[in-house]
């Protein structure tokens, strides 16, 4: 097959239209091309009076290899890649010792369906609950302001990642195509076939719940074991390698490789390595606020005459400054036609995230509006970042009244340094609910001034961005993992063997793609050495 990049046509245009350039790229009758298949279609919209789509196409050819010669040193004319996965290891028949992986959000499940499609067998143990039962209960602390720790946004079936916009784009490099690996078994689970090849694929929360069972019934009918409500209480190690895992139950269970995939949050999981002497560093990492803005009103600053073509959907966009304090603002987890959602995890605190259905066709648009910070802001160890993100959550929790409501402000009262007392034209999202009060001690004060700098500076890109009833709802502060469990070549602990840390619990992964990336990375690193060991 070849690889056809950058044809661009109209957003009106036909198949036939489509046919007409292939040929013409290729210089070949209709009768000469046998196939095409559409490997990536974006749109640019960097002028909004002139939005085109991009097409990037496997084409199939008589006579390839002539046609290939003939065309040599055209651009955008290539063989095409093969992307198809290709496992590293079977596990032979004589092997007993099965592995284990913390945690079944988007690593550890594909961390988990990778060594079941190898035939490791392995044990997955997940703190939470399955993920119908754990709507269940996040829909408690949205709807009643009742917040169960095991059960939540941050833990159970599907991880973080299910109460999101289920973006599944990501900037990682990925040479050998494992991100194809990952979006071929979300569409094997029940996802639209679309997010093959559109540029900015999702899925949503409603389908993501339905696709995570999928996966589980499939990794258990390959010999997966799944367990729920089972929080690791610690890891056995001895002379610096893993000898298994204690369950809170107080059951052991042997194994000398552990997938350690527990997400973000988990943060007395961090606690307890951290004790056990497991190696690991202070990150960066971001905090800000959730901002809202009326989704037409994005959708006519980024798309202009063509805002509500159903071809290009609800609009987004992506944003950075650089303030004149030193700090970058930038926009986070940008959710079109979505809502800004309780986040919390433990008693006493409130964090905000944003979530999208994959119709995206709610009334506003909603994203994280976030200044970088350092280790150097937070001093004090490598745990140093969770008591400061406990720090300004708990100070969220005070401002909203101390019933998991979230403190918010109008962004013209907020960029004026005043309290708001009444909503304007957008109405929040947020559920259970919000408090007005004034933001300015939501966060650090660098953190303020950098965000009243960036966002006016926004409306550079985007016209209406600093709308004076826009609402901004504090505070998002669970944007990366706080530390970073550093790994060797072989993917495993600087200074605990047989333990890998993976995906964005341990600072190695942003976002659903590249975590579901790293646990196949992690999976296959994990069945080499069990067949070393098995030798």
């Amino acid at each position: 097959m070849l690889r056809l990049t950058e044809i661009k046509l109209p957003l009106d245009h036909t198949p036939d239209e489509l046919q007409a350039a292939i040929l013409k790229r290729l210089g070949i009758p209709p009768d000469e091309l046998l196939a095409r298949h559409i490997f990536r279609r974006g749109f640019d919209a960097r002028q909004p009076a002139n939005i085109h789509f991009i097409y990037t196409l496997d084409v199939e050819v008589k006579n390839e290899a002539a046609l290939l010669q003939r065309l040599q040193g055209k651009p955008h004319i290539a063989p095409s890649p093969d992307t198809s996965y290709h496992f590293v290891a079977h596990a032979p028949a004589n092997l007993s010792e099965r592995p284990i992986v913390i945690g079944l959000g988007p690593c550890g499940i594909f961390a988990g369906l990778l060594l079941a499609q190898m035939g490791f067998r392995p044990i997955i143990l997940e703190r939470g609950k399955a993920v119908r039962e754990r709507t269940k209960d996040t829909f408690g602390l949205w709807r009643k302001h009742e917040l169960n720790p095991e059960s939540n946004v941050q833990f159970g079936e599907g991880g973080a990642g299910t109460f999101s916009d289920g973006k599944l784009h990501s900037q990682i490099k990925d040479p050998k195509f494992y991100g194809r690996k990952v979006l071929t078994e979300f569409v094997k689970a029940g996802a639209p076939e679309e997010i093959l090849y559109v540029s900015k694929p999702h899925i949503g929360t409603f389908r993501l719940v339905g696709m995570v069972e999928e996966m589980r019934a499939n990794i258990i009918a390959l010999g997966g074991e799944i367990r729920f409500q089972s929080r690791v209480e610690d890891i056995d190690i001895e002379g610096g390698k893993v000898r298994g895992v204690l369950l809170a139950s107080g059951e052991h269970i042997a194994s000398s490789h552990v997938v350690l995939a527990v997400g973000h949050s988990a943060r007395d999981t961090f606690e307890m390595l951290h004790k056990r002497g497991v190696y690991m560093e202070a990150k960066p990492f971001s905090i800000g606020f959730r901002i809202e803005h009326p989704q037409s009103l994005i959708d006519r600053a980024r798309l202009g005459k063509n805002a509500g073509n159903p071809a290009l959907g609800a609009a987004d966009y992506k944003l950075v400054h650089h303030c004149a304090n030193g700090r970058s603002v930038y926009s986070f987890c940008m959710c079109p036609g979505g809502t800004v959602v309780a986040a919390a995890s433990e008693p006493g605190r409130v964090v905000t995230n944003g979530m999208s259905q994959y119709s995206r066709n709610e009334r506003n648009a909603n994203s994280g509006i976030v200044v970088g910070i350092t280790p150097e802001d937070y001093p004090g160890g490598p745990l140093a970042g969770v008591e400061f993100q406990r720090q300004w959550e708990s100070r969220a929790y005070e401002l909203g009244g101390r019933n998991y409501n979230a403190p918010a402000q109008l962004v013209g009262d907020f960029l004026a340094g005043r309290s708001s007392t009444q909503l304007g034209e957008v109405q929040p999202s947020y559920t259970p609910g919000i408090t007005l009060t004034d933001l300015s001690s939501a966060l650090p004060d660098y953190a303020i001034a950098a965000l009243r700098e960036a966002i006016p500076a926004f409306e550079k890109t985007i016209k209406g961005f600093s709308l004076k009833n826009a609402v901004l709802t504090g505070v998002e502060t669970r944007t990366s993992s706080p530390v970073r469990i550093k790994r060797n070549e072989d993917y495993q602990s600087l200074n605990t063997m047989g333990l890998y840390p993976a995906g964005e619990g341990a600072g190695y992964a942003g976002g659903i793609l590249s975590a579901a990336v790293d646990g196949i990375e992690v999976a296959e690193a994990v069945a080499l050495s069990l067949l070393r060991s098995a030798k």
